[in-house]
């Protein structure tokens, strides 16, 4: 497996990729158009065409020239301090726990931190996200955009941080929905 930035030519695996890891799972945000594929996939879309959008932080996975994986991290704020937003991570089920999505983890928070990010911030499953070093938010003075996220909105420090607190903020495009 290979992880590299996204390509020109990714865009449409992404798309496939991220519909087929988000569709029928509880979790997954509801489809835009009704009957269509879940948000996830159309907020990918959606994040390309904002000012939020850094192409560093959109990494594939590659097994036999094909895309398995993705990863993204867009430009959110704390206090209007810039920070990064990950999210979404999808993998292709036939996939999934098969170490694809810990190595785009890996990737993407190392390429975070080399870039000097202060801070990443997401909403997703504790017990997934602990083993990359998120703790829930709240405790480290971070308040999520919803309140109710509770700890399921977490938060991962890097290298650069300094302590900083607030109130978190993803790119516009996830106001959407």
């Amino acid at each position: 497996m290979m992880i590299r930035r996204e390509g020109s030519d990714d865009v449409d695996a992404i798309h496939a990729v991220t519909a087929a890891a988000f569709r029928g799972v509880a979790h997954s945000a509801p489809p835009v158009e009704p009957g269509g594929d879940p948000g996830e996939a159309t907020l990918v879309s959606w994040l390309r065409d904002d000012a939020g959008w850094i192409p560093e932080f959109s990494l594939v996975a590659i097994e036999d020239d094909q895309v398995v994986g993705h990863v993204l991290a867009t430009r959110a704020h704390v206090a209007a301090r810039p920070v990064l937003g990950l999210g979404p991570l999808s993998v292709l089920p036939r996939r999934q726990g098969s170490g694809v999505g810990t190595a785009l983890m890996h990737a993407v928070l190392g390429a975070a931190d080399a870039l000097g990010e202060p801070l990443v911030g997401l909403l997703g499953d504790p017990s997934y996200y602990r083993r990359f070093g998120f703790v829930p938010a709240q405790p480290a003075g971070i308040t999520a955009p919803d309140p109710a996220w509770g700890d399921n909105f977490q938060v991962r420090t890097l290298s650069r941080y300094d302590g900083l607190t607030g109130r978190f903020q993803y790119a516009a495009p996830f106001d959407r929905l």
